[in-house]
């Protein structure tokens, strides 16, 4: 069992950039792949970004703009957002799993969420 725990989330304006963590405890975190997805309100959650150990992958949305990182030392998994934009505000979640997906169901363990708001 993984048990993931994400932090940072809050209310930003426009432009600026936030940091995202999430430590896992259990497993072996180096062998998984570690997504990102989001969720605002009263849409799908959807795919943001992925990392395994060696590549990420980005949705084209918020390519160029969020970079995804992990410390396996430190069993973290970080996503680092700039230029936010008020279409990125959700409630993100990140995602641990052992396929190289960008699809949620692929993803076996999942944070409580973080709630990101970027105001105009």
């Amino acid at each position: 069992q993984v048990q993931l725990v994400e932090s940072g989330g809050g209310l930003v304006q426009a432009g600026d950039s936030l940091r995202l963590s999430c430590a896992a405890s259990g497993g072996t975190f180096s062998s998984y792949v570690m997504g990102w997805f989001r969720q605002a309100l009263g849409k799908e959650r959807e795919f943001v970004a992925r990392m395994s150990r060696s590549a990420g992958s980005y949705a084209d949305s918020v390519k160029g703009r969020f970079t995804i990182s992990r410390d396996d030392t430190r069993r973290t998994v970080y996503l680092h957002m700039n230029s936010l934009k008020p279409e990125d505000t959700a409630v993100y979640y990140c995602a641990a799993g052992l396929d190289y997906s960008v699809i949620d169901r692929s993803y076996s363990y999942w944070g409580q969420g973080s709630q990101v708001t970027v105001s105009s």
